[in-house]
């Protein structure tokens, strides 16, 4: 009986045994995630499951993010993540991979007849490259455009009516270079516009002296030539054809009001920095390093009014610090420039022999002005053929100029820091005037507390390692 009963109960502790294996639930899994596993920086893809109602992760966002409920991965920057997809707190993960944008190459000629964008790329440039009336070219920011010039005369002009867009950024700018790294290798930069101008004779067009010989000057204020944002142009300052005297790094050609000139530099050229003929643009955040002639320049009666932060390195040879003349036209325009630093180092020479230029300002032929927040540095004497010459923070140049802008009021030179510099004020004795200067009061004024210009560093402004704006 014992023994029957005892196989009773294992029978039955069998059956209850066997259902419950039978009923046990499935482990829970996920389907595989696919997808594109590669992209490049800024691109987008994919990863999927057939398993849904999941959450994505990335384990580095800062190469890879992606959306939460979607799977929609965005490449940040060159690297890798891991993906990870979780239901139900099981989880599969993927990799993706992030690569930098293809550069793209190839030769840019002019002239520019359609609109035209170059994507980020390392390109050559042969020529007078001329963006015609009504075209819009465009660089994107990390580019390098190089000159040879072994080619021949090489420039980029940007005709009245045509635009150039350059937004390049602190971290990406965008470089126009010259292969053999000698200043004077090449045009650089013109642009034209028909913004206003007063030329000699107070005549309202001019002829162009870069060798292209185009009329210049308008009524358009406003003019809009483009926006050129962290461009930095290297060892300009060549001769073009027939002009009358070397180019710039960036030759502005009354360019209007309109047009956004910000985060430039000029780079060692053989020539002035920035010039201006007549027009209306002004610029901020400038740097003029090492350029042999003027750091800045204008004539033609510019009239920016919104330009600050311009900055100026002179070394082994350099002229003034800023040239401003007016072609001789009694005016009343005015320009503004805010924050200023003008640094000549020790050493420092003029361009060219028996053309002694070594002060910071330099005023004449009715130039004039309204500057403030200024360090001058540097502007000491100098001597050739055993004559020394005595450097100025400012030099009055003529007598008409001293007549009709300094007495007159229209040159204003306030808040300015002066350190090893030989002479404040100076006026330039040419018979019958006697040189001497004598600013109405208030507008000359010292200031050991000026600060100067106040420019961010970054890749636009490093060259071969060295940060321009030190």
């Amino acid at each position: 009986m014992k023994t029957k009963f005892f196989a009773l109960a294992l029978s039955i502790g069998l059956l209850f045994s066997s259902c419950s294996s039978d009923n046990d639930p499935a482990p829970f899994t996920i389907a595989p995630l696919t997808g594109t596993e590669s992209i490049v920086v800024g691109a987008t893809t994919t990863f999927s499951s057939t398993t849904t109602g999941g959450t994505y992760t990335s384990a580095t966002p800062a190469v890879a993010t992606v959306a939460a409920s979607t799977g929609v991965i965005t490449g940040v920057s060159v690297g890798t993540s891991v993906i990870t997809y979780t239901v139900q707190s099981v989880s599969v993960t993927k990799t993706v991979t992030v690569t930098a944008v293809p550069v793209a190459t190839g030769e840019i000629t002019g002239p520019i007849t359609a609109d035209k964008t170059y994507a980020l790329g390392n390109y050559t440039m042969k020529g007078m490259v001329k963006v015609n009336s009504g075209v819009t070219l465009t660089f994107e920011a990390g580019s390098t455009i190089t000159v040879d010039k072994t080619t021949g005369d090489n420039a980029l002009v940007v005709l009245n009516g045509g635009k150039l867009i350059i937004n390049g950024t602190a971290d990406k700018p965008v470089v126009f270079t010259e292969k053999s790294k000698i200043a004077g290798s090449w045009g650089g930069i013109i642009m034209y516009g028909d913004a206003p101008i007063n030329a000699i004779n107070g005549v309202k067009t001019s002829t162009s002296e870069d060798g292209n010989a185009l009329p210049y000057g308008g009524t358009n204020a406003a003019h809009n030539g483009g926006s050129l944002k962290y461009v930095r142009v290297e060892y300009a300052g060549s001769k073009l054809a027939d002009g009358t005297k070397e180019l710039n790094g960036f030759s502005f050609y009354s360019v209007g009001s309109g047009t956004t000139l910000d985060h430039l530099v000029s780079y060692r050229g053989a020539d002035d920095g920035f010039e201006f003929y007549g027009g209306t643009a002004s610029l901020t955040n400038a740097i003029s390093y090492e350029n042999t002639d003027d750091s800045f320049d204008w004539q033609d009666g510019w009239q920016g009014q919104a330009n600050s932060n311009w900055y100026a390195r002179q070394n082994v040879k350099g002229n003034f610090g800023i040239e401003i003349e007016s072609s001789k036209n009694n005016n009343a325009y005015f320009p503004k420039v805010t924050n200023i630093t003008l640094r000549r180092i020790a050493g420092t020479t003029p361009e060219a022999v028996g053309d002694v230029q070594v002060d910071a300002f330099q005023f004449k032929n009715e130039g004039n002005g309204d500057f403030s927040n200024i360090i001058i540095d540097g502007y000491g004497d100098y001597t050739e053929a055993g004559k020394v010459y005595t450097g100025a923070a400012v030099k009055i140049q003529d007598a008409s100029t001293n007549t009709n802008q300094v007495n007159g009021g229209k040159i204003k030179i306030t808040k300015v820091k002066i350190t090893n510099t030989s002479k404040n004020i100076l006026g330039v004795v040419v018979a019958p005037w006697d040189g001497t200067v004598a600013f109405p009061a208030g507008n000359f004024v010292t200031d050991d507390t000026a600060t100067g210009a106040s420019i961010t560093g970054g890749a636009w402004a490093t060259v071969n390692g060295v940060d321009l704006t030190k």
